[in-house]
C-alpha cells in the first residue's frame, strides 16, 4: 500500500492548527491493520502501543479485531478503556515490578514475555499458569534502532528459564526481536532457527512448547526504501517450513511502527536560519525532545518536504529549538533544502504517525507535548 497524505493535508489547510503538530489518519491504520492480517493469516497480531497510543488509533485496531502489546500498568489501563478483549493483550515487557504483574494479570491479562530468572519466579507467584514467552537474544543484522543487549538472553539460559516456568505451573514458550526498524528479512529466519533448535530440546526433556513471539520491527520507508510487508511474509513462511517441518508453533507478532507510521505526517515551522561555519543552519519548532527523539544518532531520517518555499536547493543542518546543545537532528545525513527558506516557512514530515508523539516529554524548556490530531473514522479532530 503506497502511503497517500491528501486527507491530512486538506486537514491542515482547512485547520491551520498551530506548529508542530501531528495528524494522524485512522482510516489508514485500520487499512494497514487489514494488510497486516491479511499477511500473517495464521499469527495472533498484537500491536505495540508505545508506538502510538492515541486513542483513536487504538479504537481503529480494535475495531480491526486487533490485540495488543502493552509494556506496563498504564497501557493495560488503556486499552481495556478502549474496548479490547484483556485475552488479546500481551505484556511485551520483560521488566516489570511484581504489583505490575499482579495489576495486569488481576485484569484478566494471561500472556507475558520475560529473560530473567527472578521475573518466571514473581510470574509463577503472581500470575499463576498463564504463558510466558522466553526471549533470547539474538546475532542479528543491526536495525535502525537496535535494542543491544537491554533485553534477551542466551539460548542456554533461555532453555533453563523455560524448564524454570513449567516447573512454576506457567506455560512456556518463546520469544525474540530482531529490533526495530529492521530492513533485512533475514533476521527472521536466525530467529526462527534458534527458536527451532529450543522447542526440540525442551521437547526432549518433556517440555511442550506451543508459542512463539517473533516481535516487531517490520520496517516502513522514510528516505530510504525498505522491503515490502509481503517480503518480510515470505521469508517468515519459509523459515517456519524448514525449521518446523512437522509441526508449527502458534505464532505471536508485535508490529508497530508498520500499521501506523504511513498514517501520519507531521508539520513543523521553521524558526531560524543562521549560518553556522560555513553551514546553513535550519532551527525548527520540532526536535529530539518534542516528537523527534528517533533522529537521535542520525538512525532514522525523516523525509522534509517544503510547504511553503520553493526554487534552488541547498545543504543544511537541521536542528530542534531547545537550548540544549544536543537537539541537533541531521549533520551528517546529507539534507537539502529551498535556498529561499526563511523564518516562519513550513515543512512537512511525512511517514511520522510512529514513535513522535509517544516519545515527546512532556514540558522540556516549556516545550509543550506534541499537538496530535486524528482524522478519519476514528479520528476525535
Amino acid at each position: 500500500m503506497c502511503a497517500d497524505f491528501t486527507r491530512i493535508r486538506r486537514f491542515l489547510a482547512e485547520r491551520e492548527p498551530p506548529t508542530p503538530c501531528l495528524v494522524v489518519d485512522t482510516d489508514v491504520v485500520a487499512a494497514r491493520a487489514r494488510e497486516f492480517r491479511a499477511a500473517f493469516p495464521d499469527a495472533l497480531i498484537r500491536y505495540a502501543v508505545k508506538a502510538n497510543p492515541a486513542p483513536p488509533v487504538l479504537d481503529a485496531l480494535v475495531a480491526a479485531g486487533i490485540g495488543f502489546d502493552v509494556a506496563g500498568p498504564a497501557e493495560v489501563g488503556l486499552c481495556l478503556g478502549r474496548g479490547a478483549d484483556p485475552a488479546d493483550l500481551a505484556y511485551g515487557n520483560p521488566i516489570k515490578k511484581p504489583c505490575d504483574i499482579a495489576f495486569a494479570f488481576g485484569r484478566g491479562v494471561r500472556e507475558f514475555t520475560s529473560d530473567a530468572a527472578a521475573d518466571v519466579d514473581h510470574l509463577g507467584r503472581h500470575a499463576p499458569g498463564s504463558a510466558v514467552s522466553i526471549r533470547v537474544v539474538l546475532d542479528t543484522p543491526d536495525s535502525a534502532t537496535p535494542f543491544g543487549r537491554k533485553f534477551g538472553c542466551a539460548p542456554a539460559e533461555a532453555l533453563d528459564l523455560v524448564r524454570r516456568a513449567a516447573a512454576r505451573g506457567l506455560r512456556p514458550g518463546l520469544a525474540f526481536h530482531v529490533g526495530s526498524q529492521q530492513p533485512d528479512v533475514t533476521a527472521w529466519e536466525t530467529g526462527i532457527a534458534t527458536a527451532a533448535k529450543l522447542f526440540a530440546e525442551a521437547a526432549a526433556e518433556g517440555v511442550a512448547m506451543t508459542r512463539l513471539n517473533l516481535g516487531g520491527g517490520f520496517a516502513t520507508t522514510h528516505r530510504t526504501a525498505v522491503p515490502p510487508l509481503a517480503a518480510y511474509a515470505a521469508t517468515i513462511e519459509a523459515a517456519l517450513g524448514a525449521y518446523f517441518p512437522a509441526a508449527r508453533p502458534e505464532l505471536l507478532l508485535e508490529p508497530g511502527r508498520v500499521l501506523v507510521a504511513d498514517a501520519g505526517l507531521l508539520r513543523t515551522e521553521v524558526v531560524l536560519v543562521a549560518p553556522r561555519d560555513g553551514r546553513r543552519w535550519v532551527y525548527l519548532d520540532i526536535g529530539r525532545y518534542n516528537g523527534l527523539a528517533e533522529a537521535e544518532n542520525e538512525a532514522i531520517a525523516y523525509r522534509f518536504e517544503p510547504v511553503d518555499a520553493a526554487g534552488p536547493a541547498g545543504p543544511v543542518v537541521l536542528a530542534g529549538p531547545t537550548c540544549d546543545g544536543d537537539d541537533v537532528l541531521y549533520q551528517r545525513t546529507p539534507y537539502e533544502l529551498p535556498l529561499s527558506l526563511r523564518t516562519g516557512d513550513r515543512l512537512d514530515l511525512p511517514g511520522t504517525g510512529a514513535y513522535t508523539a509517544s516519545y515527546a516529554s512532556v514540558g522540556f524548556n516549556g516545550i509543550e507535548p506534541l499537538r496530535t490530531y486524528c482524522i478519519g473514522r476514528w479520528g476525535d479532530a
